[in-house]
């Protein structure tokens, strides 16, 4: 498909929080590989945003962002299709940012969901009920919607628990274009995604800090000896009891998200009637997800060794980047009245 016949650009990006478990890639990489095929792509590592809550803890920041885009490459996005970029490379979206943070009401942002889910997450241990926000913060909200508006999107992929901050870029965005008299930002639309909430060998959600996530970049052994430990029918006792795969809160899942829908139904059966002990059931899982990611494993690899070729990618995602965001930032100095030379 040519960039002619492309549906039209979105963008989205990432924290970086370290190496991507199977929920990312499931809900979100494989989506990014489709996507890459339908629009023009503009995928960025949102390094600014981690400082938002670990503002006092970027030892690994760096670290983290290029096990970021490994991930990404080794899931299968394409650089020559889809740009690849990281946040703080592009000071166009700073900028943006400014213009746009003078003109967003405070109680816009301070209602704005995705900031109090995260105000939850930064409150002090020792006094829960004063949480610590920080001026940076308090404009996450306001940087998101620079992000999107830095390319003037038509669409940016989300769940559907993150529409309201898609409202809050098109509020912002319609303000601006009131304010000074323009047509110059488009309506971004929400491209609702499926996102399958695959939770962590515990049954918890699945996460880096709940010991609980299975790596994309993990070895075999290292996935197989996570998967034994996924939680299976708390109520079978033997394994000739008849099972109650809906109520096998892990594994089973983990079956419908890697297997085919055939392999799915035998499962199920088997358990059932009592002729798939659990043990036996999670071996076989494992080496059907080891079976799946091995090519991915081995791209991830095949990066790793080549840094200079990941460092390539991401300087060619960057120019891209900031060639676009330069020509949408243009026209908002213009019609925002800033001085130029």
């Amino acid at each position: 498909m040519t960039e002619q016949q492309k549906k039209g650009r979105i963008v989205t990006g990432m924290r970086p929080t370290g190496k991507l478990h199977l929920g990312h890639y499931l809900g979100v990489l494989k989506n990014m590989v489709k996507l890459q095929n339908e629009y023009e792509c503009f995928f960025f590592v949102a390094d600014w945003h981690a400082l938002t809550t670990k503002f006092d803890c970027t030892q690994n920041l760096i670290e983290d962002t290029k096990n970021v885009v490994l991930d990404w490459l080794a899931a299968g996005v394409d650089p020559d299709k889809a740009n690849i970029y990281i946040q703080s490379h592009l000071p166009q979206t700073a900028e943006l940012h400014i213009y746009l943070s003078m003109i967003t009401p405070q109680n816009w942002v301070e209602r704005d969901p995705t900031l109090k889910d995260l105000v939850k997450m930064i409150r002090k241990a020792d006094d829960e009920s004063k949480p610590s926000v920080s001026y940076g913060f308090l404009g996450y909200p306001v940087l998101m919607s620079a992000d999107i508006l830095s390319f003037n999107v038509d669409c940016v992929p989300v769940g559907i628990d993150q529409v309201a901050h898609i409202e809050i870029t098109r509020d912002i965005a319609r303000r601006f274009n009131n304010i000074y008299k323009t047509e110059l930002f488009k309506d971004a639309k929400p491209l609702l995604t499926n996102t399958p909430m695959l939770k962590g060998v515990d049954g918890q959600k699945m996460g880096k800090s709940f010991h609980n996530d299975i790596k994309i970049s993990d070895d075999e052994e290292t996935t197989q000896k996570k998967i034994m430990q996924a939680i299976t029918d708390r109520s079978r006792a033997r394994k000739d009891d008849p099972g109650h795969p809906e109520n096998c809160e892990v594994a089973f899942e983990y079956w419908k998200a890697f297997a085919s829908s055939e392999l799915v139904q035998t499962v199920q059966k088997e358990c059932i009637a009592g002729e798939r002990g659990c043990v036996a059931c999670k071996r076989q899982l494992a080496e059907i997800i080891n079976e799946q990611l091995r090519p991915i494993r081995e791209r991830r690899k095949y990066y790793e060794e080549h840094p200079e070729l990941v460092e390539e990618i991401i300087k060619k995602g960057d120019k891209k980047a900031q060639e676009a965001a330069e020509k949408v930032l243009q026209q908002v100095r213009k019609v925002v009245g800033m001085y130029r030379y």
